[in-house]
């Protein structure tokens, strides 16, 4: 599932984030969602997150 609806993301859900200093090479980072940060139902580039870690980015993958 992709991560551009906001519907199939909430807090708790296993994601891959693109973080903003890594767009260019596309690296992703796994986690867990703790809050969503974009307040739209749909985003082109992803819904941005933020993960337990701390980590902010753009979903591009729901793992689960």
């Amino acid at each position: 599932m992709d991560g551009t609806n906001r519907e199939n993301i909430k807090p708790g859900v296993k994601v891959k984030v693109v973080q903003k200093h890594h767009q260019r090479s596309g690296e992703l980072t796994e986690g867990t969602v703790a809050r969503l940060l974009t307040n739209s139902a749909t985003h082109p580039h992803g819904i941005k997150v933020k993960l337990e870690d701390g980590t902010v980015g753009r979903v591009k993958e729901i793992l689960g």
